[in-house]
């Protein structure tokens, strides 16, 4: 079996690994701004000795990289997203952001240093593989329309057989590897809602069609969808994130409110329904108020749709590697929305989760907080995982 000695080589590697998520995490770019970061891993690509290297790949900064095995068989493609968020970073770490107002928030430095560690390995490698490895270094996950899907179109998985992608959880044990049968994610959809009323005196409301009050009432109306209109065992989720209207003076009555949320499902007749039901109840309650509403409905990252099949398969595989109680089923899976999805829509595969929290914290900051860490030996995990897939597929 290969992989123990690639595991062991990852190993020796892991100091270099941890400086590059450092390298990284010290100079965070958003969405569609990855100039830099695509760059440095261009560098580290070519060090190793990749050779077959495209760069720009569909809507950004999207790399493909082949590392072509000595012999023939299936190709694999592993995935890693680079890009960071739009938030100032108030972790306590040495190796803090330089960039104000820019931070990796989301664990994609850690997927990426993983990922090219992976890449260290393997190149070494090239006699022993039996197929070839396709790395997938993309661009843009966390804002519409993300890049998976124009690295797609693009030909990204083009005789490509299998696609495997990993994301760190900081609120997840450490070490563990955290699956699911069928759904890995959520359907990820946004909405905002224009309220157009009369606005006036606030000794006079009879004179107007308050904004506000109409706002509340389709707020409070539109949570009965997920209790009343849904079937509980299919989940729903829907969050108001904002609500403006008025605030001009303490006796203007509001003539336009804006109404903030996204809506989470997995299947797709729950994800009509709300979208539906949602657009007909604000409708209604307007046009009962005497206000005008419009809708602007936005269908994200679909649900991500894991393979039953390749997920036993690396299961039964992580079990000859891995302690027994490394691998943790995800029953009900996640209701984060991840661009993943459009990879294997195209390709069967799977999306895992690895463990990535500080074994003494009892309340880690979640995703997407000021004060976001993870365990930096999560990154050695993660390199596992993708050599033991490898490993299965291709020796």
């Amino acid at each position: 079996m290969a992989y123990q000695t690639w595991a062991d080589e990852l190993k020796q590697n892991f100091d270099e690994t941890v400086s590059w998520r450092r390298h990284l995490h010290e100079h965070p770019e958003p969405s569609f701004e990855e100039k830099e970061t695509a760059q440095f891993i261009l560098t580290k690509l070519k060090e190793f000795g990749v050779e077959d290297i495209q760069t720009n790949v569909g809507n950004g900064y999207g790399i493909v990289a082949k590392i072509k095995g000595a012999h023939p068989g299936p190709t694999i493609a592993l995935r890693a997203d680079f890009d960071a968020l739009r938030i100032k970073e108030e972790a306590d770490v040495p190796f803090k952001s330089k960039k104000e107002g820019f931070m990796h928030a989301c664990g994609h430095d850690g997927h990426t240093a993983s990922l090219l560690s992976v890449a260290k390995v393997l190149v070494n490698h090239r006699d022993e593989l039996k197929g070839n490895v396709v790395l997938l270094h993309q661009n843009a996950e966390e804002v519409l329309p993300g890049g998976a899907k124009s690295m797609v179109e693009a030909g990204a998985l083009n005789d490509v057989d299998y696609v495997f992608g990993i994301h760190l959880g900081a609120t997840q044990e450490l070490g563990k590897v955290y699956y699911n049968y069928s759904f890995g994610s959520a359907n990820s959809d946004t909405f905002t809602l224009n309220i157009q009323g009369k606005g006036g005196h606030g000794a006079a409301p009879h004179d107007t069609h308050d904004a506000l009050t109409i706002g509340t009432q389709i707020v409070s109306s539109l949570q009965q969808i997920v209790s009343r209109l849904t079937d509980p065992v299919k989940p729903a989720v829907l969050t108001f994130a904002g609500f403006n209207a008025g605030g001009e003076a303490y006796n203007i009555i509001a003539d336009t409110a804006e109404i903030k949320g996204t809506i989470r499902t997995m299947h797709k007749e729950i994800q009509d329904l709300m979208e539906s039901k949602l657009k007909s109840i604000s409708a209604g309650i307007a046009e009962a108020f005497d206000a005008t509403l419009a809708v602007d409905y936005v269908r994200g990252y679909p649900s991500i749709q894991n393979d039953p099949a390749q997920v036993e398969r690396i299961k039964q595989k992580f079990s000859t590697v891995f302690d027994e109680d490394v691998m943790e089923e995800e029953v009900e899976g996640s209701m984060g929305g991840e661009d993943f999805a459009y990879f294997l829509k195209e390709k069967p595969g799977a999306f895992l989760r690895v463990g990535a929290q500080f074994p003494d914290d009892d309340s880690p900051y979640p995703h997407h907080h000021p004060k976001f860490v993870i365990h930096e030996d999560s990154l050695l995990r993660s390199g596992e995982v993708f050599l033991a897939i490898i490993d299965e597929y291709l020796s």
